[in-house]
């Protein structure tokens, strides 16, 4: 089969830490690109939709203000979780 080039725009920290990787490992960055891109593929065919966590997530003004009122204010653990955390 061969290889064909594909394009795509990253952020400045993306391309530093893939650089970064590089070097110290000295895996060839379209190898690491490869494999990376294969396992996310992978990973979609395998995983149910509803289970499968977003690597960012844009919120609204309403729901950020919630976010954040959430971690600064957590609520206390249900009995549930303190089983469940304990049981370790």
């Amino acid at each position: 089969m061969a290889d064909v080039q594909i394009s795509a725009y990253v952020s400045d920290d993306t391309k530093e830490r893939l650089e970064r990787f590089v070097r110290a490992h000295g895996v060839a960055k379209g190898r690491l690109i490869e494999q990376a891109l294969r396992h996310h593929l992978q990973a979609l065919d395998e995983l149910p939709a509803d289970v499968r966590v977003p690597a960012y997530m844009v919120l609204g003004a309403e729901s950020a203000t919630r976010v954040r009122d959430l971690l600064q204010h957590p609520s206390e653990p249900t009995e549930a979780m303190r089983k469940l955390f304990n049981d370790r």
